[in-house]
């Protein structure tokens, strides 16, 4: 996606061309097959869901056909985890693939580790010690708690990011506001939680054995072999 004469611009295909996903379910199984998915465009040929989707049903509200839709349900599934993995931006990774990415990312740290290491900020401290493996909290909450806003503390989406990128968290659903009357309102927000939630424990950390570079070097590997024309510069620039 990219920004022409002020508008932003979708890369996909047509609904009827082959290669293009028409449902939830046709996505889950790319994915699977592939391991991970940047949802936009990213630089790497064909390494998105954008490019395999018609820009006509994006944003159209139509769960059955809208991928913007899709990301939600895939969530909510807990099957795949979809958050910023790619370079800060969003995507997925599957539940095989996922630990070779907390590895790389997490260099072998726990968060508790990593903050005793100090290896961690404050802002990112202040917002995993709101979450338990079974915690889920509306993006709003989470900032509130953590004292982030006015006359708090700063660069409160920029230090989510980075937590997703680390592999700390991930959007776990997306949901809309409630006021006093119990009435929905507004846009989806975006629910967090720890990995954790969806493949437990054991299996997010099963990759520590091996050490980040070599799951750094099955990553980069796999994108080379179902993305031929993947450049070594884009495939960096994502995965650092």
């Amino acid at each position: 996606m990219e920004e022409i004469n002020g508008q932003w611009t979708l890369h996909g295909i047509d609904w009827n061309d082959e290669g293009c996903f028409h449902n939830v379910d046709e996505l889950v199984e790319y994915i699977e097959k592939v391991g991970f998915l940047p949802l936009f465009e990213i630089g790497i040929p064909g390494f998105s869901v954008e490019e395999h989707t018609d820009p006509e049903y994006w944003w159209a509200g139509d769960a059955s056909k809208d991928p913007w839709e899709w990301r939600a349900v895939i969530a909510r599934e807990g099957k795949i985890a979809y958050g910023k993995f790619f370079g800060k931006k969003a995507g997925f990774v599957s539940k095989k693939w996922f630990p070779y990415f907390a590895n790389m990312r997490r260099d072998g740290y726990d968060f508790d580790s990593l903050w005793d290491d100090g290896k961690a900020n404050v802002r990112q401290k202040k917002i995993m010690d709101l979450f338990e493996d079974d915690t889920r909290l509306f993006s709003y909450e989470i900032k509130t708690a953590a004292g982030f806003g006015k006359g708090g503390l700063k660069n409160f989406e920029g230090t989510m990011a980075d937590l997703q990128m680390m592999t700390y968290l991930c959007m776990r659903d997306f949901k809309k506001r409630v006021n006093k009357h119990g009435e929905e309102y507004g846009w989806d927000v975006a629910i967090y939680a720890k990995p954790e939630q969806i493949y437990g424990y054991k299996h997010v950390t099963s990759a520590y054995k091996e050490s980040p570079e070599e799951s750094k070097e099955r990553i980069i590997k796999q994108i080379k072999k179902k993305f031929k024309e993947a450049d070594d510069s884009f495939i960096k620039k994502i995965i650092k």
